[in-house]
Parts: C-alpha cells; sequence; structure tokens
C-alpha cells in the first residue's frame, strides 16, 4: 500500500554546516525506503528532529522529496497528489483545526472538503466521535488535549480513507487518553486500514505491527517489535539506589561498564559478560551509595534504540 524507494530531502545549511532531513548525510546518493502492506500499523519511532514530520509530509503531498520515489497505492506522491489527497487522513503533530469553530462545525467543513456529510460516515466514526459528541457545541479552541486529538482523527476519518497518517498523535496527550487512541487505531486496522503512526514515546512501539527507528534522517533499525528486542546482545541490568544523579557519573568511569543511560528511577547499563553484580556493588559501595540494587532485565526499544545509536557514535 505504501512505497517508499531511496527517498531524500535535504534541509542542509551552508551556513551553519548542519544537515538535517531524510537520507544518509555521509551519501547524498542515499535515500531512505520502507514498504507497508495494507492493513499494518507501521510505527516511524523516533526524537523531535529525526525526520519524521518530513517523511509524513511527503507521503501526505504537502512537501516535495529531492528525490526517490513514494507511492500510495499505485499513485505517486508527486505526479497523483490530487488522487492520494482523496484517499488519506492525515493528522499532522500540532492540532491544526479551527479553534473558534464548534466540534460540530470543524467536523461538517472537512466532511463539505471530501464531499460527503457527517450522517453519511456517522457509523465509520462512531466509536471515535461518540466520545465528544455530548460537547459538539464546544468551541475546538476549549477542549482538552485528549478531545482535541479525537476531534482531529474523526476529522481525518470523515471520508473513510485508505490510508490514515498521524504525526506523533498521542504528543501532550495525558496517558489515558493516550491508551485510548491507541485501541481505536487497533479497530481501524482490524478493518483493513493502512495506518502509518509516528511517535517519540518508545514504549508505543509495542502498539505497533512493525517499527522503524530512525535517528538524523535514516532508519537505523526496521522489524517488528520482538524481533529488534530479540536482536539485542548485550547484558543489561538495572541499577538503583541513592543520589542516582552522581551515581551515574561513577558508574560510567568504571572499566567494564559499556553504556549507561539514566531511565527513570534507575540506570540501564551494558556490561561485560564476566562482570558479576556483586563487583559493581562494592565498587558503588566503595563511592558512598548505599541501598544499592542490581537486576538483569530485558531491554525494551529504547534500549535497543539507544544500543543502535551507541554503535553508530
Amino acid at each position: 500500500m505504501i512505497e517508499v524507494k531511496n527517498l531524500r530531502k535535504n534541509y542542509h545549511s551552508p551556513k551553519s554546516g548542519k544537515y538535517a532531513g531524510l537520507g544518509t548525510k555521509d551519501d547524498m546518493e542515499s535515500g531512505i525506503s520502507l514498504s507497508v502492506p495494507k492493513g499494518e500499523i507501521f510505527g516511524v519511532i523516533g526524537p523531535d528532529g529525526a525526520g519524521k514530520t518530513t517523511l509524513f509530509r511527503i507521503l501526505a503531498t504537502l512537501l516535495l522529496p529531492d528525490s526517490g520515489e513514494a507511492y500510495l497505492g499505485q499513485w505517486n506522491v508527486v505526479t497523483d497528489y490530487k488522487k492520494i489527497r482523496k484517499m488519506i487522513g492525515y493528522m499532522p503533530g500540532s492540532f491544526s483545526l479551527y479553534m473558534d469553530l464548534s466540534v460540530e462545525e470543524n467536523l461538517k467543513f472537512f466532511a463539505t472538503v471530501f464531499d460527503t456529510t457527517i450522517e453519511e460516515n456517522y457509523e465509520f466514526i462512531k466509536d471515535i466521535y461518540q466520545q465528544i459528541e455530548p460537547f459538539k457545541n464546544r468551541k475546538a479552541g476549549a477542549l482538552s488535549g485528549g478531545m482535541k486529538q479525537k476531534l482531529a482523527l474523526s476529522s481525518a476519518l470523515i471520508h473513510q480513507p485508505d490510508v490514515l497518517i498521524l504525526d506523533e498523535p498521542t504528543t501532550g496527550v495525558d496517558p489515558v487518553s493516550r491508551n485510548e487512541l491507541w485501541d481505536m487505531l487497533q479497530k481501524l486496522k482490524e478493518g483493513g486500514m493502512t495506518i502509518l503512526v509516528s511517535t517519540a514515546y518508545m514504549d508505543e512501539a509495542k502498539r505497533c505491527d512493525r517499527i522503524a527507528l530512525m535517528r538524523e534522517g535514516e532508519f537505523i533499525a526496521m522489524d517488528t517489535p520482538e524481533n529488534i528486542i530479540a536482536a539485542y546482545e548485550e547484558k543489561l541490568w538495572a541499577v538503583k539506589g541513592d543520589n542516582l544523579a552522581s551515581m551515574l557519573a561513577h558508574i560510567r568511569t568504571f572499566p567494564r561498564v559499556h553504556t549507561s543511560f539514566a531511565f527513570g528511577d534507575q540506570h540501564h547499563i551494558t556490561v561485560d559478560a564476566q562482570l558479576t553484580k556483586e563487583e559493581l556493588k562494592d565498587y558503588l559501595s566503595e563511592k558512598g551509595y548505599h541501598n544499592v540494587s542490581i537486576n538483569e532485565i530485558t531491554p525494551t526499544v529504547e534500549d535497543c534504540f539507544l544500543a543502535l545509536t551507541h554503535e553508530e557514535n
């Protein structure tokens, strides 16, 4: 359904010397490629500035690539943009509906753009729209973050698109609304819709069928979340204790620690296969740290991302 072949977009600034965009920064001929079949939730996971929005804007026919090709079905994003705009639903990263229009007025406007009505497609958007329908007369600008996202998603779906493109739909949304949105996407997928979604939240990767990890305009891994985690080869420990902030600096000076990153109320570290927990605990005790606990853990997608970026560096 979605085919991307060697796609590039260059935002290189001669003045600053910095590169941003899509494609390999050291090889100006090499772009990114991916293939998403019909009925799949494909996630593009990466930090801000990785290139996710650039990719999505190209696929939504809002930005022209410098080189390469991209197709949605049989249609080329450059030459067939009018046809593509009728077959996709696009939800940009920032709320882009009309703040001074009500919920119902916004939805009616987008239905009219696609030559349809709310009534014709009510059953299709019902599961989502019914959650905000009691507030249909409320101005969009007065909605909560979660309600705004549900209105934006309803507007993107009002014409029953074949492909749904969501650029960081859960950013700034509370955890309950985040979970509800992913449940909605699963139902849409079960109905045969192809969904391309980006997020900076690594924990959302498990809700996708396949993911691509993206950094500085490149895909550094692409597979199912389970396979990416299974490919992780390092010995991974979680370290807890008092005064975690200063502890991280001392952990990084220990010769047999490969990498160390702060993860909330603990540190995730990779170590030599021969290193024992007791040896590291004794070292930290000598440095004055107490209540230290060390446990071997299963890696997350975020651990895999950090490992891959460390290898590149």
